[in-house]
C-alpha cells in the first residue's frame, strides 16, 4: 500500500494536464505548489518508482510534430524476444508491446501480428525509410497502420481521494 501525503495529491491533481511550457517547468510547478524544485523532483521520482505515476511529460500531436504510425510484426514465440529487441533498437520506436489472443492455437498465433509498436519520425519520408530498414533487418513484413482520424482522449480525471483512504 502506498501512502500519499497532501502535497503528493495536490501534485497529481494539479498536473494531470497543463504542464508548464517554459525554461524550468519543474520550478514553475514547485512555485505553484509552494515547495522547492528539488523536493518536487524527488517526489516525482518517488511516485514513478512506486508506479503511482507511469510517466511525467507532455503528450505531443505527432501529426504536427512530424510523422507517426502504428505498426505490427508477426513473430513466432521462439523468436519473439529477439525480434522485439531489434524493434526496440530502431530509431523512433516507442510503445512496443505484445498482443496475443490466448484463445487461438499456438500454430495460428505463429502467423499473427503480435508485436505492436508506434514509430515516429520528423516527416513521412524518414518514417518510410525507417520502416523499410526495420523490415529488411527483421526479414519479415511490417504491417503499417497510419492514423486515418485522430481522437483526443483526455486521460485526466478527478481522483476521489477520500474514497481511497484506508481507515
Amino acid at each position: 500500500m502506498v501512502t500519499l501525503d497532501t502535497l503528493d495529491r495536490r501534485l497529481i491533481d494539479a498536473y494531470q494536464r497543463g504542464l508548464p511550457v517554459c525554461e524550468r517547468p519543474f520550478a514553475a510547478m514547485a512555485e505553484r505548489l509552494e515547495c522547492g524544485e528539488a523536493e518536487l523532483l524527488e517526489r516525482l521520482a518517488r511516485l514513478e518508482r512506486l508506479a503511482v505515476l507511469s510517466r511525467v511529460g507532455p503528450v505531443f500531436d505527432h501529426a504536427r510534430a512530424g510523422a507517426s504510425l502504428l505498426a505490427a510484426v508477426a513473430a513466432p514465440e521462439a523468436e519473439r524476444d529477439a525480434v522485439a529487441e531489434v524493434i526496440n533498437r530502431a530509431p523512433g520506436v516507442n510503445h512496443n508491446y505484445l498482443r496475443e489472443d490466448p484463445a487461438r492455437s499456438a500454430l495460428a498465433r505463429e502467423h499473427d501480428f503480435n508485436l505492436w509498436f508506434v514509430m515516429t519520425a520528423p516527416d513521412e519520408a524518414v518514417l518510410e525509410a525507417r520502416l523499410d530498414a526495420l523490415e529488411a533487418e527483421l526479414g519479415r513484413e511490417v504491417l503499417r497502420l497510419p492514423m486515418l482520424e485522430g481522437f483526443h482522449i483526455d486521460l485526466g480525471f478527478p481522483i476521489p481521494w477520500h474514497e481511497l483512504e484506508v481507515p
